[in-house]
């Protein structure tokens, strides 16, 4: 994905929005099956459409002659009319309204109709004055959902999901290594930790010549505005996202990189362990302040022993230097200390994937593409999971049990032809008595069961997840808490407990490796770990594109101190096929 595409993405995806606000029906779903294509698309799509036309952007899967030709007006006007048209119709903040759990478009087409609701804080005053509830079609109930919800929406509009600022931070660096007065250049701060969610890009640089790398870094082609530029700092925003850019001598790199990294946590402890050693660190390096009368006189103070590099500002303070996923204040200083670190996972020591949509529910593609893309991407084996009917599937999703009887013998006819092991599988709800969505025999037939909660989705979730996670058929529950970042928190979970229980029943935890989700998340994996918990990292993939997800979940398999011996889909097959049947 190129930031232009995603860029040009959210564009025809605020027009679907904005036609499904007015009822329009058909339109919605063909640009946003348009949007996905382009966001995903490997060329830059807009750079595609100024040099070669809309014939080019039409070689697109889903884009056709009408969205063609929207593209190439993009392309030059940086305006698409028929989107200027609909906001000036419907003249609110889409975005940011349906960030709020439990509206969508048309309930946005709905409340401004009815009480002119065009942001947040229109909405919050409608249902704080109980209008909400005289809209026909809303109720009490439903009013005092939106005002329970108005305030995480309101959090998560300066956060950015992982999947959106990789690119960015990949984008920039690339961008700036290409430039003769940079040494070395790395993103640091949250991104550099992969955390779910993501303020600010920020990027670090080594140079001596700090004005020609500000200078670079404005001239970046993918700015669409200079917030602020200086001696050696500069501030530009994105598609939407601030990206911060800090010049630093080479020699004192290696500590600002350690420092701007964080997390602030990681460096109290860092600077607490320094201060028992006579030592002082910080961005400039790690100085010796033992025989310094006044170690507070200035940020240099001291004889400086290290600084250059990482390695050498946890050198000197007698580590190994510690992984940034772990830098969170959770006990990594002192497993590092006692050299009891974890062997992290690693992106090349996956074999498969156990959560996987076709065409037969709601995903993009046949079973067959979806084992060739695993194939070509050298996996082992993959589960397909469809999604089963039941609570939180509308819509003719999820799929009868006579239905999934019928998916089952194709799957089996496709693995008898495949080079890697297709696991027959289902995505079976769990309601909001842990039961499961599906029929016992069916699931006995299955070699994988992931269950997981789609509707029903706060308040304690703990007993009702213990439930499935004990059910005899169930091998995985999938995305425990049910978040989808920036839209909803998800359940609560006595984490330990549900970790305790899965570990007993045989029953693998996932870490759900979609953007959107990241659950579970890396304290949970870390606590689940604790308890003896095996865990799985699946992409939840609804089309062979999104099998590059998994680096997400690694990340935060990462962040949760795993080793590849607890992760199910590290191992083997004939070690994965023993764990299914047992």
């Amino acid at each position: 994905m190129t930031i232009r595409n995603e860029e040009l993405a959210t564009q025809f995806e605020e027009l679907a929005d904005l036609l499904e606000a007015q009822d329009v029906e058909y339109k919605p779903i063909a640009y946003r099956r348009a949007a996905d294509n382009i966001r995903e698309y490997p060329e830059n799509v807009t750079a595609l459409a100024k040099q070669e036309g809309a014939a080019a952007v039409e070689r697109i899967d889903r884009v056709g002659e009408a969205i063609a030709s929207k593209v190439v007006e993009y392309a030059k006007s940086g305006e698409i009319d028929e989107l200027e048209e609909k906001r000036a119709e419907l003249p609110v903040n889409m975005k940011t309204l349906t960030s709020v759990e439990g509206i969508g478009p048309k309930t946005v087409g709905s409340l401004y109709e009815a009480l002119d609701v065009r942001t947040l804080d229109d909405l919050e005053t409608a249902a704080k004055n109980e209008e909400i509830r005289t809209v026909s079609g809303f109720g009490p109930k439903t009013e005092a959902n939106i005002l329970d919800n108005i305030d995480f929406a309101r959090q998560s509009q300066d956060r950015q999901l992982l999947s959106d600022a990789v690119p960015i931070g990949e984008a920039i660096v690339d961008h700036l290594t290409q430039t003769a007065a940079v040494e070395r250049c790395e993103v640091a701060g949250s991104l550099r930790r992969w955390r779910p969610t993501i303020g600010d890009v920020d990027t670090l640089v080594a140079s001596t010549d700090p004005q020609a790398v500000v200078d670079a870094f404005t001239d970046w082609p993918d700015t669409g505005r200079v917030i602020e530029a200086g001696t050696g700092k500069a501030s530009v925003r994105t598609n939407g996202v601030r990206v911060d850019l800090r010049v630093v001598d080479p020699s004192e790199f290696g500590a600002a990189l350690q420092y701007f990294t964080g997390s602030k946590d990681h460096n109290v402890e860092l600077r607490n362990r320094a201060i028992e050693r006579g030592l002082k660190v910080n961005e400039y390096g790690v100085f010796d302040i033992s025989e310094t009368d006044d170690p507070d006189a200035g940020q240099r103070v001291g004889d400086r022993i290290g600084g250059k590099t990482e390695t050498d500002v946890y050198d000197a303070l007698d580590l190994p230097p510690i992984p940034p996923e772990l830098r969170e204040g959770r006990g990594e200083i002192d497993a590092a200390a006692a050299n009891e670190l974890p062997d992290l996972v690693t992106l090349d020591a996956i074999r498969g994937d156990f959560h996987l949509h076709t065409d037969w529910s709601d995903g993009r593609n046949s079973i067959e593409e979806m084992v060739a893309a695993a194939t070509d991407r050298g996996y082992e084996y993959i589960c397909i999971t469809d999604h089963a009917e039941g609570p939180g599937m509308v819509g003719g999703v999820g799929l009868s049990d006579r239905q999934l009887e019928t998916q089952l013998s194709e799957l089996r006819a496709v693995g008898d032809d495949a080079e890697i092991d297709v696991f027959a599988g289902v995505e079976a709800n769990i309601d909001s008595d842990g039961r499961l969505s599906v029929d016992e025999g069916l699931l006995e037939q299955l070699d994988c069961v992931v269950a997981s909660p789609h509707a029903a989705l706060d308040g304690d979730g703990t007993d009702r997840l213990i439930a499935a996670a004990e059910h005899p058929a169930v091998d995985i529950v999938g995305h425990p808490t049910g978040r989808q970042l920036n839209r909803r928190s998800g359940l609560d979970i006595d984490v330990p407990a549900l970790a305790d229980a899965a570990a007993k029943a045989g029953t693998a935890l996932e870490i759900n490796a979609n953007p959107r989700r990241l659950d579970l998340q890396g304290s949970a994996v870390q606590a689940a770990l604790e308890q003896g918990a095996t865990i799985t990292i699946d992409t939840d993939a609804h089309r062979p594109e999104s099998y590059d997800y998994i680096q997400y979940g690694v990340h935060t398999a990462r962040r949760g101190w795993a080793e590849p011996s607890d992760v199910l889909t590290m191992w083997p097959a004939e070690d994965v096929r023993a764990f299914l049947d047992g």
